[in-house]
C-alpha cells in the first residue's frame, strides 16, 4: 500500500482528484468507482472544477457507487443518488444511462444485488475505485465481520454506522436500518483503489489498518492484499501512523 501524506482535507481532495483526471484523460472509457458521504465531497468539486476550466470530458466515463439505501428513491434528498446528482453528476458531461447506482427502492432486493454484480461484470470491472474508511474499518457499507468474498448484498447497518450518517437527517430514527453494498470482492477486483481519509476521528482507523493484521473483523484490511492501493491522509488521520 502507498500512503500519501497530505497537508489537510483541501489537499488530499487535490491529489485523489489528480489521480482520477490523469486516468480518464489516458483512457477516457474508464469505469469509475465511486463513494459518497462527507470524505469525497472535496474530490468531486475538484473534478468539476477541473472540467469546467480545462475541459476533462466525461462523455465516454461509466461509473457505479459502492452503495445505496434501501427504501430510498433518487428523488429522496437522502439518497446516495441524489448526493451524487447534486455533488458531482449534474456538473459533467457524463451521460445518465452511464451513471449506475444500486436501487433501493427494488422489490427483490436480492436480484437487485445480482444485477448490479452483472452491471460490473458487463463494464469489465472497475478501473479506479474510491473509497472511504469507516471508524470502525468498514469500507462501502461492509460492517466487521463481512466476508472477504462478498459481492453485492443487502446489510444491516451498525449502530455506529447510522449515527455517523445522522446528521444528513432529521432525527436518527429517520436513518435507514439496511442498504445495498458493493461488497468486499467486488471493490476489490477493481484494478486501482484510492483510500482517503481525514481528521482525528480516522487516525485510529488508519493505525489499525497500516499495522494491524489483515482480518474479516476489520474489513478495510483487506486493502493490504491488494497490488494497487493508494492511501491518501491527512496529517491528523496518519498521526498514529
Amino acid at each position: 500500500m502507498k500512503i500519501v501524506a497530505a497537508e489537510n482535507k483541501y489537499d488530499m481532495s487535490r491529489q485523489a482528484a489528480a489521480v482520477i483526471i490523469e486516468r480518464v484523460r489516458t483512457k477516457p472509457s474508464t469505469t469509475l468507482g465511486l463513494a459518497t458521504g462527507s470524505t469525497p465531497e472535496g474530490t468531486y468539486r475538484e473534478l468539476i472544477e477541473n472540467h469546467r476550466l480545462e475541459g476533462t470530458s466525461y462523455s465516454d466515463v461509466s461509473t457505479v457507487n459502492l452503495d445505496e439505501y434501501v427504501g430510498l428513491g433518487s428523488d429522496d434528498p437522502n439518497s446516495f443518488r441524489h448526493f451524487m446528482d447534486v455533488k458531482l453528476f449534474q456538473h459533467l458531461d457524463i451521460s445518465r444511462n452511464q451513471i449506475h447506482i444500486p436501487d433501493g427502492t427494488a422489490l427483490d432486493l436480492e436480484s437487485e444485488c445480482q444485477r448490479y454484480d452483472i452491471i460490473i461484470d458487463k463494464l469489465g470491472g472497475i478501473d479506479v475505485q474510491l473509497l472511504g474508511i469507516g471508524e470502525n474499518g468498514h469500507i462501502g457499507f461492509n460492517e466487521p465481520g463481512t466476508s472477504f468474498q462478498s459481492r453485492t448484498h443487502i446489510v444491516g447497518l451498525t449502530e455506529s454506522t447510522r449515527k455517523a450518517n445522522a446528521r444528513f437527517f432529521e432525527s436518527f430514527e429517520d436513518v435507514p436500518r439496511y442498504a445495498l453494498t458493493m461488497g468486499i470482492e467486488s471493490i476489490f477486483r477493481s484494478r486501482q483503489i484510492l483510500l482517503l481519509a481525514s481528521g482525528p476521528a480516522k487516525a485510529a482507523a488508519i493505525e489499525r489498518l497500516v499495522h494491524g493484521e489483515v482480518s474479516e473483523a476489520f474489513p478495510a484490511s483487506v486493502l493490504n492484499m491488494h497490488g494497487n492501493v493508494t492511501l491518501i491522509a491527512d496529517k491528523e488521520a496518519l498521526a498514529l501512523v
